[in-house]
């Protein structure tokens, strides 16, 4: 069995000359920034777009790379730049949980929910729409801890922060995430957390 290049040594081929070689860099870590520029942008053309960008950028200054962290925290840290300059580029808009369209619309979902039944998949929609409800700094540290697996050190590298800072963001994001789920799920919740 063939064993799989580490990210170091695509990046060295790349560096060498094979440009080709990041495409399996940027297969292996877009699902992530994809979901991470989601976080960020609530729109799933603009984190396509966010995603795009982050991997162009990463590209161009790959020389640059320092080998002392990964460089999943390294890309996820152009990720957060590239999001926060466009989200101040577009001045998007955000929506509060208490908007009437918004609460309309996960009454809808809601509903549905009930009359579909509780099922364990439904969870993980419901957790992803509660956490889209989250300020972009909130999911962003909930997505990169739990579904990036990053360390506090590592979300802190990537976000410019100090790990005791990411530590504190973190526990305040979960409470919100809680918050959250108990809004769209009401008793539901205790069987998911």
């Amino acid at each position: 069995m063939e064993q799989k290049p580490t990210d170091l040594e695509l990046i060295q081929n790349v560096l060498n000359g094979e440009t080709d070689q990041y495409a399996l860099l940027v297969k292996r870590h877009q699902r992530f920034v994809f979901t991470l520029a989601l976080r960020f942008s609530k729109n799933r053309e603009d984190a396509e777009e966010i995603a795009q960008d982050c991997f162009v950028k990463s590209y161009k200054a790959l020389g640059t790379f320092k080998q002392t962290a990964k460089f999943s925290t390294w890309l996820y840290t152009i990720t957060y730049t590239t999001a926060m300059t466009f989200l101040r580029k577009n001045r998007l808009d955000t929506t509060s949980i208490h908007d009437e369209s918004t609460i309309l619309q996960l009454e809808n979902q809601t509903s549905s929910f009930n009359a579909n039944g509780y099922e364990k998949q439904d969870s993980h929609a419901f957790l992803n729409i509660a956490i889209t409800q989250l300020l972009p700094d909130d999911a962003a540290i909930i997505t990169l801890f739990y579904k990036g697996e990053q360390s506090l050190e590592e979300i802190g590298e990537a976000l410019h922060m100090e790990p005791n800072t990411i530590k504190v963001k973190l526990h305040r994001a979960r409470q919100r995430l809680k918050e959250k789920l108990q809004y769209l799920l009401k008793d539901e919740v205790k069987e998911l957390l």
